[in-house]
């Protein structure tokens, strides 16, 4: 490009855009189908701020990558082949990567992959791959092989590790910028790092790439950062509860669905741009139709169809009425069949109004090549230039390693925990229930009255 286009932008102040493949690639419509996807799916319903999309967190992602490079192409370029410095040549495969590593995400995000066993990483992809994309024939202008190139770093398969992990390891482009937006978007400001101090440590070398060991006070606020944010946002109990109630509409759609087709019935309920969907005969093509407004004008329909529990689930669902939850431990799980036969014998469908849902993560944690999810570690490199594992060196992410945190929960109408109930046949059943809670997690009561 002759001149620079800059976006400007509430996390990064600027993005800087100076190559044409770049600009052509935000102008496709499979990009700026992530405008209508939001980031955070159904947590603006308790985060209100938190309504920025799959598109701002994509030029994010790039914008970081670019920063990235150009620090290894000032201060780490290749000098010999095999040096383990970085090659030039390797930008523009790693900067549209990171801008397209988000392109096929479903609507509503991960709930969405849930239902209907998408996966993003596979649609991006076939958005790369696929002929009949613009993305793809833009990729094709650079050499007829670069789409491949791009979509082998998507796959983590791209021979240089380097270029894999800047996209995606336990600290990369795509982690970084989706901790700093959402922490900023939600009013989360325990989500901050000094990102600046961490790209100016970034270290190259054969393996992949490391970290001065001066930066590492850097790379503690980063893990620590991704720690709270886990916990205060991305794990909490009411987007859950939202995202249990949407999984559950989905479902009941899906069965009621089914069910009309099998009669001969009219399936018009489900709107054209969701039937190959719900047929599950889904070309690339319709997948990219599919966003957040297609799906919440269903849900929008639903409420007054004649099925009455997915007309109650997507009522629920547009007016935030979510679904109530306590804590379960693994002592109190063979309670939940219990609990399960008194929201039925309230009047409410347990595969639809009760749910369990257990959140875990790892705030990190070290290489482990027999784990089921193997994750790259952070390297730290020393002033001898020798190698070592981030929690060698630092004491507050050794206390952190390998330390699930999160809860189980289990999930149940907001109607079986109202003080009296309006039905009073129903008090019994709802004080039964009650006497199952206490300060919001599962507990085994000395006596019970049961109702059979």
């Amino acid at each position: 490009m002759q001149n620079e286009k800059i976006f400007r932008d509430p996390v990064l102040n600027e993005i800087h855009v100076y190559d044409q493949v770049i600009l052509d690639l935000i102008g496709t419509p499979e990009f700026q189908r992530l405008r209508r996807i939001d980031q955070l799916g159904v947590t603006s319903s308790v985060f209100h701020g938190a309504e920025h999309s799959r598109f701002s967190h994509s030029l994010g992602v790039y914008e970081i990558a670019r920063r990235i490079e150009m620090h290894l192409e000032n201060f780490y370029p290749t000098q010999t082949p095999g040096d383990g410095l970085w090659d030039a040549n390797e930008r523009l495969v790693l900067l549209c990567a990171a801008l397209l590593h988000d392109v096929g995400h479903g609507a509503y995000s991960h709930t969405f992959e849930h239902i209907f066993h998408t996966d993003h990483e596979a649609y991006t992809q076939a958005v790369i791959l696929s002929e009949e994309t613009n993305v793809n024939a833009v990729l094709r202008q650079v050499a007829p092989d670069f789409p491949e190139k791009v979509a082998q770093v998507i796959a983590k398969t791209y021979p240089n590790p380097q270029v894999v992990q800047l996209i995606s390891s336990q600290i990369d482009a795509d982690r970084m910028d989706y901790l700093l937006r959402d922490a900023f978007f939600t009013g989360a400001t325990y989500g901050k790092f000094d990102l600046a101090r961490i790209v100016q440590t970034i270290h190259p070398y054969a393996g992949g790439i490391a970290f001065d060991e001066k930066g590492m006070y850097a790379i503690e606020d980063y893990v620590v950062s991704r720690y709270q944010m886990y916990v205060q946002v991305y794990f909490h109990p009411v987007s859950r509860a939202l995202e249990v109630l949407l999984q559950h509409l989905l479902e009941r759609a899906k069965v009621v669905y089914d069910d009309r087709r099998e009669r001969g019935l009219s399936t018009d309920f489900v709107p054209k741009l969701l039937q190959p969907l719900f047929s599950g005969d889904l070309s690339l093509e319709q997948y990219l139709t599919l966003d957040d407004s297609v799906l919440l004008a269903a849900i929008n329909q639903w409420r007054f169809d004649e099925d009455s529990v997915l007309a109650d689930l997507s009522q629920r669902f547009l007016n935030r009425v979510p679904l109530k939850s306590i804590t379960v431990g693994k002592a109190q799980r063979h309670l939940l069949p219990e609990l399960r036969r008194l929201v039925e014998a309230a009047g409410f469908d347990p595969r639809y109004y009760t749910a369990e849902n257990d959140s875990f993560d790892l705030p990190y944690d070290a290489y482990n090549p027999d784990a089921k999810q193997q994750r790259t570690q952070i390297e730290l490199r020393q002033q001898n230039g020798n190698l070592v594992e981030l929690s060698e060196k630092s004491a507050l992410v050794k206390a952190l390693m390998g330390r699930e945190f999160g809860d189980a929960r289990f999930f149940f109408p907001s109607e079986m925990v109202k003080k009296q109930a309006t039905d009073d046949m129903m008090a019994p059943i709802y004080a039964e229930f009650q006497q199952y809670i206490e300060n919001g997690q599962l507990v085994e009561p000395e006596t019970k009255n049961s109702i059979k």
